[in-house]
């Protein structure tokens, strides 16, 4: 049995669910949003001692041999409690048994929750691939007018956040890849709000999106630069016919892409990249969890088989 741990809005796990289907493998997708009207057990006289019964299935911890960890939803209570806080003391208790249940299935995960966690860490991401060996731009993460005013009299630069990129209020806003002017005092209260990174510009000829899925890879060219509003940031505007391209990556680059999700202890990894204007390759970040399902469908790569190849690994 393979567990799939989601929300029922992910489209992305719909392509595993498709492939595992088409293979007649077993499958337990687990809708963790849901998870308050089913009935659980746990005990503590082994990892697989667990359960869960939806109304019509029962899961039981001895039938998980593999999982994957993509967009699990909060758990919604659904029962009519007058008090906030009994709400958010609910809530809290499946969030709780959720990670309790998380730890039970360590060894089983394509990418674990807690490396999953780990590997977000933008600025160790970029250690870690400098380290390796990437080109990288050259980086500051500050809310220092002076800091930013350091790493942009050299060249232009672009910020971005360091983790949160989405604002939510009544109108959700999205904080995409931005080019930065020139800043001044009068705007050193607003840059000292947040932490940010800012980096050095690279001009590219297009963006990279590399699927890394155990020890294959999926490198797709993104034609940023053939629409205006994506020149920055390929994905402002979502703009619908934007060419994406499979390509071959140097031999080099391609082993850092698979050293790099390795290193970071995961099977699984989106990693950006850009190609400058003279054919060399800048690692800005990785995804240790990112979406992929776009790119299958637009250019017919096999992630999703490769994502059920690993997982099927886990089982024999």
């Amino acid at each position: 049995m393979i567990l799939l741990v989601t929300n029922e809005r992910d489209i992305t796990m719909d392509y595993v669910v498709l492939e595992l289907q088409r293979r007649g493998l077993k499958y337990y997708r687990l809708n963790t949003e849901s998870l308050p009207q089913y009935r659980v057990e746990m005990g503590i006289h082994s990892r697989d001692d667990w359960k869960i019964y939806d109304g019509e299935n029962i899961l039981s911890g001895g039938d998980v041999r593999a999982a994957y960890f993509r967009r699990p939803g909060k758990p919604e209570v659904k029962q009519d409690l007058e008090e906030r806080g009994h709400l958010n003391y609910a809530e809290s208790e499946w969030a709780s048994f959720l990670k309790s249940l998380y730890s039970r299935l360590d060894k089983m995960w394509l990418n674990s929750p807690a490396n999953i966690l780990l590997s977000e860490d933008k600025p160790r991401q970029l250690f870690l691939a400098k380290d390796i060996g990437f080109l990288i731009p050259e980086t500051s993460i500050t809310n220092d007018i002076n800091s930013f005013k350091s790493i942009a009299a050299l060249r232009s630069v672009i910020g971005k956040p360091l983790r949160q990129a989405l604002i939510e209020d009544k109108n959700e806003k999205i904080i995409f890849t931005t080019s930065l002017p020139a800043l001044d005092s009068v705007d050193e209260i607003d840059l000292s709000f947040a932490p940010i990174i800012v980096q050095h510009e690279i001009k590219k000829a297009y963006d990279i999106r590399i699927i890394v899925v155990g020890s294959k890879v999926f490198p797709v060219a993104i034609h940023s630069q053939d629409n205006t509003v994506t020149v920055v940031d390929w994905r402002r505007g979502e703009v619908p016919d934007l060419l994406h391209e499979p390509i071959i990556l140097p031999v080099s680059i391609e082993q850092k892409c698979k050293d790099i999700v390795r290193k970071l202890g995961l099977k699984f990894g989106a990693i950006d990249m850009v190609k400058d204007l003279d054919d060399r390759y800048w690692f800005l970040e990785i995804n240790p969890n990112g979406q992929w399902a776009w790119i299958e469908n637009r250019t017919g790569l096999p992630i999703a088989s490769a994502i059920v190849d690993e997982l099927v690994g886990e089982l024999s």
